[in-house]
């Protein structure tokens, strides 16, 4: 089967690779329908390995690079290994991305998407820019007979969103402010809505993202190459500042800023990966007693996530960019994205 193999640093290969095995005890394998191209796959084709482990095996996988990308994905099991139960051949599905252990505290205590043998599919072990893929029975979540396999395929950034809203938690009414409209930008802002933010304004350079933002329902879109954006958020909430801010970039640069710009006693909700640290004055936040909040991935949001597109409360089609063979996915889907982000927001990956 062809499949997208992350070797290094600029350095991904679509090549013929093996078929993986039949499923192993508690897994399933899934036949691809798409998989979305994430900013962490991004992140690892221009900055990597960041997640991905290239000198020591995987604590929980045992995988090393070179390995499978992908975990935006959408499909159908083809195959159901033994003790697998409340799914079969032919079930319609919109796995996550934590493979976990179960056995360590934060699993114990519901926090499994910071596990501490967590590794995602698509960068701890093999993932979906492929054919097939085996996966744990407990990443499962089956989608409804009305949700496209494109549509499920944006589950996964969405139940990103999802929990970052309720990481806050958002209270309905909050004013909101969220740094980047890529995928998940986006997908906050949909999120925000559906869980009845007041005023939400959006930070972004890029024209496409700009302008889908303002489609999605962002009461004002700011580009901070033309206005000082604290200065313009501080006007636009009478002097106050809003009550939560998402910084969904992971950009050493922007982070100052989305702290900055929050209020007194408000929220800062942080949400990107970050390739390079950053340095923040934290006075700032002491003298402010603002809160600083970090959301990584998802815990169960899922669920939730599939509930809001199902019933039609939010729309994840408009995000869609862009649709390519995984022969493309390097000319047409990376650097797509990364020298044309004016015209791209999510581009899915067809495996055959």
């Amino acid at each position: 089967m062809k499949a997208a193999l992350w070797y290094g640093n600029k350095d991904v290969r679509v090549m013929d690779v093996p078929e993986p095995p039949a499923p192993c005890k508690g897994e399933v394998k899934i036949k691809v329908e798409w998989c979305g191209i994430c900013g962490s796959d991004l992140h690892e084709y221009i900055a990597g390995p960041i997640f991905i482990p290239t000198t020591t095996p995987h604590p929980l996988t045992g995988k090393i690079a070179p390995l499978i990308l992908g975990h935006e994905f959408s499909g159908t099991i083809v195959e159901v290994g033994s003790e697998v139960k409340g799914y079969k051949v032919g079930d319609r599905v919109a796995p996550d991305a934590c493979q976990v252990c179960h056995e360590c505290n934060p699993c114990k205590i519901g926090k499994t998407n910071v596990c501490e043998k967590l590794a995602f599919t698509g960068l701890m072990a093999d993932g979906a820019f492929a054919e097939y893929v085996n996966v744990p029975d407990y990443t499962l979540y089956k989608i409804p007979d009305n949700m496209s396999f494109e549509e499920a395929a944006l589950i996964e950034p969405l139940a990103v969103a999802v929990h970052a809203v309720r990481q806050g938690p958002l209270v309905e009414g909050d004013s909101v402010v969220i740094f980047g409209a890529g995928t998940i930008g986006l997908c906050t802002l949909l999120a925000v809505r559906a869980a009845g933010a007041g005023k939400i304004y959006v930070i972004e350079l890029a024209k496409a993202r700009k302008e889908l933002a303002k489609k999605l329902g962002a009461h004002e879109v700011l580009d901070p190459s033309e206005i000082d954006i604290n200065t313009k958020i501080r006007e636009l909430t009478n002097g106050i500042g809003p009550d939560v801010v998402f910084e969904c970039i992971g950009n050493d640069k922007v982070t100052p800023t989305a702290i900055e710009v929050a209020r007194s006693g408000g929220k800062v909700i942080l949400m990107g990966v970050y390739e390079k640290e950053t340095s923040l004055q934290m006075n700032s936040v002491v003298f402010t007693d603002k809160i600083i909040i970090g959301s990584l991935a998802y815990a169960g949001d899922f669920k939730t996530a599939i509930d809001l597109v199902s019933d039609g409360r939010i729309d994840v089609s408009p995000l869609i960019t862009g649709k390519i063979h995984i022969n493309d996915i390097i000319e047409k889907g990376f650097e797509e994205l990364i020298n044309r982000k004016n015209e791209n927001v999510k581009i899915i990956v067809k495996p055959v």
